[in-house]
């Protein structure tokens, strides 16, 4: 078996040219045991899978993808996947392909950062904490932004989210990149709304913005 992710989507091909298609997406997750799968413990709740080997075992519990696909499955979803900061080459084509992707697009920077077919793996909390490091309104049309801007909204998702893969933590404050940080000293604005901006004390905004909650600060992100 063999195991590749694309933003946040899993592959695990197997001999049989199948591969199991997984994307956790806001309640999924894994549960491991250091035991093999004869001696894990009885199935119970939402466990779409079960996964073992001769020491180890695992479940996965209510992703919001988990099906069996062939490889022709496999390239139709990668097709339409957009570019991936983890990529193994983050400052090559895949930057170039981002740029390519904002620069033709109408959509709010707030709501191309969120579409996996512009960019692989950005959720929320990256959304937020990138346009407010990037200093940029996120409802500023993708099309008005410089390219230097979008370059460097792609390279500081290269530096975040490889801070994420080290730590296991979403980490965006450069004060705190190093080191346990309590959730409430992570971010700059995710969550924080009603509370002081870190930089320059305006109120932290949320709104509902394309059904996902959106925080920002008006002053600091112009």
């Amino acid at each position: 078996m063999e195991s590749t992710a694309v933003g946040k989507q899993l592959f695990l091909g197997f001999d049989n040219d199948l591969t199991i298609r997984i994307h956790l997406g806001i309640y999924g997750k894994w549960n491991f045991y250091q035991v093999p799968i004869t001696k894990a413990p009885d199935v119970w709740g939402q466990v779409r899978a079960r996964f073992g080997v001769s020491k180890a075992s695992a479940d996965l519990r209510g992703p919001t993808v988990c099906e069996v696909i062939d490889q022709e499955g496999v390239n139709l979803v990668l097709k339409r996947l957009g570019p991936d900061p983890l990529n193994p080459d983050p400052k090559g084509s895949e930057a170039l392909k981002f740029v390519a992707k904002v620069k033709n697009s109408k959509l709010p920077i707030g709501a191309a950062l969120m579409n996996q077919a512009v960019i692989s793996g950005i959720g929320n909390v990256y959304r937020a904490e990138l346009l407010f490091r990037a200093g940029l309104n996120p409802k500023t049309p993708g099309e008005k932004i410089n390219e230097s801007k979008i370059i460097a909204i792609w390279d500081d998702a290269v530096k975040l989210m490889r801070i994420g893969v080290k730590t296991g933590l979403m980490l965006t404050r450069d004060d705190h990149l190093r080191g346990r940080v309590l959730v409430r000293d992570r971010y700059f604005v995710y969550k924080r709304e009603g509370l002081e901006c870190r930089v320059c004390n305006k109120k932290v905004l949320m709104e509902e913005f394309l059904a996902r909650k959106l925080y920002w600060c008006p002053k600091c992100q112009r």
